[in-house]
């Protein structure tokens, strides 16, 4: 049986597990209860009905941009033929290759966190799938990661852009803050995202989309929403 630490044991005090309170509510209880010493994130996690009346299952997987970030921090390679580079370079990516770029991931040595390729470089990132799919490292045209649109894809993926998908199960998560964010700056990314999320909702799904919701801290205690 996994054992709970002191810290944690105290947080539970703070629980009404039969309890759901409002999103103002439990964005000050989380944040008062995020006592580690880092900038801990705040996250939502849902749970979603992926059933279709008639059988088969469904999966969500596209990004959001928040209003107001994330507060998470990316490392960002751009793979690009040549003559892209210097524009590249001038987006503010962290690292820029083409050739070069892919002997380095073939190797295996690259630290980066979100990778941005050309459609034209395309055919020589496929067969590096196996090193990059299991990272979460493959571009992909439906996140927005295989463009052309070099500059704007590094601003929006350093402002806040983030990917979301969920589970088998239907389980689905994302960070909507810091700790050192504000609470209303926390309030107005969690409102946009549930908005952006209904809309998401298939046609061929009946009833309700969102079965669920709650916001917890990367060390705290979760808080179930009473309104979605």
């Amino acid at each position: 049986m996994k054992k709970r630490s002191k810290r944690y044991k105290e947080l539970e005090k703070f629980r009404n597990k039969d309890k759901k309170i409002d999103v103002k509510e439990i964005v000050e209880l989380v944040k008062k209860n995020a006592t580690s010493k880092f900038d801990e994130s705040i996250d939502v996690s849902l749970k979603i009905n992926l059933k279709q009346s008639k059988g088969g299952d469904l999966s969500l997987r596209t990004t959001v941009k928040l209003p107001n970030g994330t507060g998470k921090k990316y490392k960002i390679a751009v793979l690009c033929e040549t003559s892209k580079v210097d524009e590249a370079k001038k987006s503010g990516a962290d690292m820029v290759g083409s050739d070069d770029l892919i002997e380095k991931i073939s190797s295996g040595k690259f630290d980066f966190t979100k990778l941005i390729c050309t459609p034209s470089m395309m055919g020589k990132i496929g067969k590096h799938g196996k090193v990059l799919g299991p990272k979460g490292l493959m571009p992909n045209p439906k996140l927005g990661t295989v463009t052309n649109e070099i500059s704007k894809t590094v601003k929006d993926l350093k402002n806040g852009l983030t990917e979301i998908r969920n589970d088998k199960d239907g389980n689905l998560s994302c960070s909507i803050g810091r700790k050192s964010f504000s609470n209303e700056k926390i309030a107005e990314n969690y409102k946009h995202f549930i908005d952006f999320l209904k809309k998401e909702k298939p046609d061929t799904i009946k009833g309700e989309f969102i079965k669920s919701i709650f916001i917890t801290s990367t060390m705290g205690i979760s808080y179930k929403v009473g309104a979605k």
